[in-house]
């Protein structure tokens, strides 16, 4: 019994009165007594002598208990006080082992001295046992807290009801548990993250007579992990567009609050303008002060208004920064660090009260291509961590990344200024090739000093073998109607690769325009602008048109007929609010199209209907070529010092013959593809295409099962050949498709993805009874 006794301790639990109201495995073999004999008994039933006076008063010391087979036990017992909720003991947690306890085996040493908070409680989450380090975090030694409830030893807070709701489900179940958590502890200052490990400690029977616990401190993995996040948040928030100061502001908003508490980005006068960057000094360092933002409503700590310029001494953390090119970190107790503190206080006494907290903050540069552009300056105030070696490489890479972006935008700023001075190239000089019509265009500047006008025409490709035929006029002279000309002519070609019809067009068109007037430096806001924008389809041969406030086309028919389109010209860009009417004109092969602005025919010293008649008159001249015929319409309905400037743009249609088409009805069942495909391969191989039928047939088996499966009755396919091979589906949805990326295991989504590699290029446009969706492949 001696052997066994030697390697055993006890715990008891009494009450206020002495009454034990818990008996522990190793005092039942220590003593032979069970807790069922135990439990509800006094204490001093089981002394075999009465304890010494001086034990008593010191809750420990020797004391001999009757075994239960009557011999005695001495044992060395310390008590620890369990307090009520009124601060008075309320009961006693009673430890014990045989007199002369060896020294702690090799694993209890291990236990004590392990680096991660260890602890055992027992299964109502009293303390029995922790080691050093969980001493050191709650902030109190091990006698203190053995036998006490966890919920009195920790704060009433979410997360510590978290963890005790833990500890208590791994007791109930018997499974051990494993999460994190972000939070402080009793003896810590700050919050830190955990990763904990709770488990169940099982008796000789296997029944759960406990739990244990390790809290691993995962701080630097969870900052690091949260710099990281930064960093690719950073990388999608900054230089969303070309803009010095909105790059600026968006460096602010991502470091502003989660890891600053004040942030200011500041950057010399050459940056915002198109000087070049002048050489430093160690003089005071002029900065104009672009962005700054706060965790405190109002930016109440900043000592510099946004717009002004500020003087930063050679001592002050931002010129260090600049004249060192490098990350310059302060904490509060350093010279440098308090003098600057002090030095922003002096300007600003009335944000003194918001720095007092100040302790730590960093000053870096912000450098691209070799560049200092300016300073970025992060404080904590609020947040009680300092800034250590890893947040100064991690502040360095995201003010690397947004000076990227500034200087990106700069060199725009740059580029577009000199843009200006050369707008005439926004002028289209080569058109994109197209079969549905040829083309031929003239553009002639007025005589005016205002300059160039805002003039403009092109011709865009579209899907399934049609063209856009476009002209517009912004009313004005000088760089600010040629720069919206510019943007109009790029929004025309961006909305004509969504394929809309022309009324609906002119209507986003209107909306930009409506926009660029409620920029007070933009002098459309009060001139105005028109366009007429129509397609040329060459299998149906139809032209369908709508224009804003522009003047109507004019047609020359295969026989010399001439006519002026009659059309409802809506109203001029920019007026919003009022609709646009499309219309359409089935044209035969060989007509003529002739689209211009309001300079060929109106003039304060001309007739309009007069010169309207001219245009038709030189329009049907015999000419070898549409360039000749270009020139002799100006020759002939120009004056010789045109007031306005004019663009013309003449196309004669062609048409595709039913040999380059065939259609196909297309029954909605999957059954029916297999048919589908092989009427497509056939028909390739009467045009000679057989080279293309690989290709074809994954594309229409891809296109027309994505119709049956996704989209609505009625069903088509066509091929055309023309100068590419198109392959078009049309079905009853509007349901646009779009590209995504299919999983390894998933069964279907790659269909438009296996389209997009196999074809020149592919896309889809609304119809009036629902979508197509097509794809085009160069011929053989």
């Amino acid at each position: 019994m001696l052997d066994d006794m030697e390697r055993v301790s006890a715990a008891a639990i009494l009450d206020a009165q002495g009454v034990v109201k818990g008996w522990s495995e190793g005092a039942r073999r220590l003593t032979g007594r069970t807790a069922e004999e135990v439990v509800g008994r006094p204490a001093r039933d089981l002394l075999a002598e009465e304890p010494p006076p001086e034990a008593v008063a010191v809750l420990t010391g020797t004391v001999v208990l009757r075994h239960r087979d009557g011999s005695e036990v001495p044992l060395a017992l310390r008590a620890h006080a369990v307090l009520g909720e009124d601060g008075a003991p309320d009961g006693y947690m009673i430890t014990g082992e045989p007199p002369g306890t060896p020294e702690p085996t090799l694993a209890e040493r291990a236990f004590q001295q392990a680096s991660m908070s260890m602890s055992v409680f027992d299964t109502q989450q009293r303390y029995l046992r922790l080691n050093d380090a969980a001493c050191q975090v709650m902030g109190v030694p091990e006698d203190v807290l053995i036998g006490r409830h966890l919920p009195e030893t920790v704060e009433d807070a979410e997360h510590s009801r978290g963890f005790h709701w833990h500890l208590r489900q791994v007791a109930e179940t018997g499974r051990p548990v494993r999460y994190e958590s972000f939070t402080g502890a009793p003896a810590l200052n700050r919050e830190h993250a955990w990763s904990i490990e709770m488990w169940p400690v099982r008796g000789t029977s296997g029944d759960v007579v406990g739990t244990a616990l390790a809290a691993f401190d995962s701080s630097d993995q969870y900052w690091a992990r949260q710099r990281l996040a930064l960093l690719n948040e950073a990388a999608a928030a900054i230089g969303t567009t070309l803009d010095v100061v909105r790059t600026a502001e968006e460096l602010v908003g991502v470091v502003v609050p989660r890891f600053a508490d004040f942030a200011s980005v500041d950057l010399f006068d050459w940056v915002l303008g198109a000087e070049e960057p002048p050489a430093l000094s160690g003089t005071d360092i002029a900065l104009r002060r672009v962005a700054h933002g706060s965790g405190t409503e109002g930016t109440p700590e900043a000592a510099v208004h946004l717009g002004e310029v500020d003087y930063y001494p050679p001592f002050s953390p931002p010129a260090r920064a600049i004249l060192e090119s490098r990350v310059i970190q302060s904490q509060a107790g350093e010279p440098a660090f308090m003098r600057w503190i002090q030095e922003r206080n002096s300007r600003a006494p009335a944000g003194r009260r918001h720095r007092v907290g100040a302790h730590s903050m960093m000053a870096v540069p912000l450098r691209a291509r070799g560049t200092t552009l300016g300073v970025a300056v992060v404080v904590r105030i609020r947040q009680s961590d300092d800034y250590v070696a890893d947040d100064a490489v991690f502040v360095e890479e995201l003010a690397s990344r947004a000076a990227v972006c500034v200087d990106n935008a700069r060199r725009f700023a740059r580029e577009r200024t000199t843009a200006l001075s050369l707008q005439h190239n926004l002028l289209p000089r080569g058109l994109s090739g197209q079969a549905a019509v040829e083309v031929a265009h003239r553009y002639r500047p007025s005589g005016s000093q205002a300059g160039i006008g805002g003039d403009w025409f092109d011709v865009i490709p579209l899907s399934g073998s049609r063209v856009a035929l476009v002209v517009g006029d912004v009313v004005g002279h000088g760089i600010p109607s040629s720069a919206t000309m510019g943007r109009l002519c790029t929004a025309v070609r961006t909305l004509a690769d969504v394929d809309l019809p022309p009324d609906e067009l002119l209507t986003h068109l209107d909306d930009l325009v409506t926009h660029l007037a409620g920029d007070d430096t933009d002098e459309v806001a009060e001139l105005g602008a028109t366009c007429l924008y129509s397609v040329y389809d060459p299998v149906t041969r139809h032209l369908t048109l709508a224009a804003a406030g522009h003047p109507p086309p004019v047609l020359v028919l295969p026989d010399g007929s001439t006519e002026v389109v009659e059309m409802n010209a809506g109203p001029p860009l920019g007026v919003g609010g009022l609709p646009f009417e499309a219309m359409d004109v089935e044209l035969s092969e060989g007509s003529l199209v002739a689209l211009y602005t309001d300079g060929l025919i109106e003039d304060r010293d001309r007739d309009i209907d007069h010169a309207t008649a001219e245009l038709c008159r030189a329009l049907t001249a015999p000419a070898e070529s549409l360039d000749a015929l270009c020139d002799g319409v100006l020759k002939a309905v120009l004056p010789e010092d045109p007031s306005d400037d004019v663009a013309l743009l003449l196309a004669r249609t062609r048409a595709l013959g039913a040999d380059r088409i065939a259609t196909w009805d297309v029954t909605p069942d999957p059954e029916h593809v297999a048919a589908t495909r092989q009427a497509a391969t056939e028909q390739l191989t009467t045009w000679g295409l057989d080279e293309a039928a690989f290709v074809t047939e994954l594309v229409v088996s891809e296109l027309v099962t994505n119709a049956i499966r996704y989209g609505a009755p009625p069903i088509q396919l066509r091929l055309i050949r023309d100068r590419t091979l198109i392959c078009e589906v049309s079905d009853g949805s509007s349901t646009s498709p779009h590209l995504r990326r299919a999983h390894a295991y998933d069964e279907g989504g790659r269909g438009l993805l296996l389209v997009a590699q196999l074809t020149q290029r592919w896309g889809s446009r609304q119809t009036d009874s629902g979508k197509t969706i097509w794809a085009e492949q160069p011929l053989p």
